[in-house]
């Protein structure tokens, strides 16, 4: 059974960090792409980070871009969000994601909560 388990999460001030965490399980990932999403109240939810586990390729939004670092650790499968230079904007849930180019493979993890007080 494919689990993601986000950690991390947790009230900071405007211009502080945070760094969550992923820790996967229940299959190889090797060949998908890991990703962070956020969820603001009354948003809809948005992408923010992308890794490959193939080539360690890496995307980001806009909005993070500069702030934000997505990195992956092969040998303890997780995927880590290290986020600097926190706005209230940047206020949400946040959610692990997996999934496989060309299959149906797309997992979720339950989330967890950033909060960037200003």
């Amino acid at each position: 059974q494919v689990q993601l388990v986000e950690s991390g999460g947790g009230l900071v001030q405007a211009g502080g960090s945070l760094r969550l965490s992923c820790a996967a399980s229940g299959r190889t990932f090797s060949s998908y792409i890991m990703r962070w999403f956020r969820q603001a109240p009354g948003k809809e939810r948005e992408f923010v980070a992308g890794i490959s586990w193939t080539n360690n390729y890496t995307n980001y939004a806009d909005s993070v871009k500069g702030r934000f670092t997505i990195s992956g650790d092969n040998a303890k499968i997780t995927v880590y969000l290290q986020m600097n230079s926190l706005k209230p904007e940047d206020t949400a849930v946040y959610y692990c994601n997996a999934y496989r180019l060309y299959s149906s493979d797309n997992y979720w993890g339950q989330g967890t909560q950033v909060t960037v007080s200003s």
